[in-house]
């Protein structure tokens, strides 16, 4: 057998990105570097404690951490990994430069850049794999002067390497990708970049990544049993609301139940889970009032588009983004808020696990921490439905996992 590849996981989140990594069967991880302890206890619990990805070093404690802490803390450690580790993978939360919420270019998450370049010249990995939403890609055009296509910044930067750290350049390319042409029931497009160091890139260039994943996707999906597009129906139409029991992690709710599965997406992603009770499939609390609400919605709403002005003045509705779904296609990129969506037919919300296959996460995958949280604790708490909602796709991350794997 050949040697696993060694990785480190940046901005890790709850493991969307190692998940793929691990189920390519192709790399290990070294460490993962994640500030919110809610993440971090999913990625832990998932991959450290119960699959041994990781080989962690000794000189860094196992638990969350903020990547300044580390590199004003670890600077030697670092540089004393280089010639060991294969490639850095992740990119910074995305919040900062995202369409979908309020882009401000001085959030101070945008500054995390900055922190990622100078890890990626302490460590001198061989290959880059960097991820972050389209906005990434666009001019912050509120502030002319200021204005900066991050994009670009990071592709300049990491070309040019660093006399200071005696750190080789890069050789990178970058492009938008839609993860819905990749099998997962979402539409769902990121901005990827791949960055091979200067000494290794003659041999291989970047570009060759973008090309090789695309000509594999349709037999990579077809030995999975499975599309190359997939619909919301394909992806939960076994776990609706017809059986059901008190949830096994909060009492006062109630879960659901397996029930058959119904594509060979449900049967990939459930693998050999042999519970009644999928993890984290609990049912919100919806009012009398709300589920007759919802009902009309998915009467007489559009489906896949947010609702109409009429319908938000009927029901008096303040709420920016209500969308109620259509099954037979994918979703629209899932956000961090549940509340957003409307079950494609039955009057509710999704559950955290709903939302997990959504995102291509197999089903033995468990969610740590609260379900949800709300007012100024969204700030400080990442729960289950935001660590979901912020992850790379597992199913994509396994076939970029691949792809790195064969071009080292």
């Amino acid at each position: 057998m050949t040697k696993k590849k060694t990785y480190i996981d940046l901005f890790a989140g709850c493991g969307g990105l190692s998940l793929g990594l691990f189920n390519s069967g192709h790399w290990n991880a070294k460490f993962a570097v994640e500030k919110s302890p809610d993440a971090f206890k999913t990625l832990e619990h998932n991959l450290i404690n119960n699959n041994n990805h990781f080989d962690w070093p000794n000189w860094l404690p196992q638990s969350n951490h903020d990547i300044n802490e580390i590199i004003k803390n670890h600077s030697d450690d670092l540089k004393g990994l280089r010639g060991t580790i294969d490639m850095v993978a992740g990119g910074p939360p995305c919040q900062g430069f995202s369409t979908a919420g309020r882009r401000n270019e001085n959030d101070n998450r945008n500054k995390l850049i900055e922190s990622y370049i100078k890890f990626i010249r302490l460590v001198q990995p061989k290959i880059i794999f960097f991820e972050n939403v389209k906005g990434f890609t666009q001019k912050f055009d509120k502030n002319k002067v200021k204005g900066r296509v991050y994009s670009e910044y990071v592709q300049n930067a990491l070309k040019r390497g660093s006399k200071n750290l005696d750190a080789t350049g890069y050789d990178v390319f970058g492009k938008l990708i839609d993860f819905s042409e990749f099998g997962v029931p979402q539409k769902r497009t990121r901005f990827i970049l791949v960055g091979i160091r200067k000494d290794i890139s003659e041999k291989v260039s970047p570009k060759h990544f973008f090309e090789q994943i695309s000509e594999r996707k349709k037999e990579f999906l077809g030995n999975k049993g499975i599309g190359l597009t997939n619909s919301l129906e394909d992806a939960i139409s076994d776990l609706l609301r017809i059986e059901e029991t008190i949830s096994p992690d909060t009492k006062s709710f109630n879960a659901g139940l397996y029930n058959k599965p119904n594509s060979n997406y449900q049967r990939l992603l459930k693998g050999k889970v042999n519970t009644s009770i999928p993890d984290s499939h609990r049912f919100a609390k919806h009012n009398p009032r709300t589920i007759e609400k919802f009902q009309f919605i998915l009467e007489y709403a559009e489906k896949n588009k947010t609702l109409s002005s009429e319908i938000k003045d009927r029901f008096n509705l303040k709420k920016r983004t209500i969308i109620p779904l259509s099954g037979e296609l994918p979703t629209p990129t899932i956000t961090t808020l549940p509340d957003d969506y409307i079950h494609y037919c039955e009057p509710r919300i999704f559950t955290v696990r709903e939302y997990a296959r959504i995102q291509s996460f197999n089903d033995w995958y468990q969610f740590k921490g609260k379900y949800t949280t709300g007012g100024k604790r969204r700030t400080q708490e990442v729960p289950r439905y935001s660590q979901i909602g912020n992850a790379i796709p597992p199913l994509f991350g396994e076939q970029a996992g691949i792809v790195l794997n064969s071009i080292l």
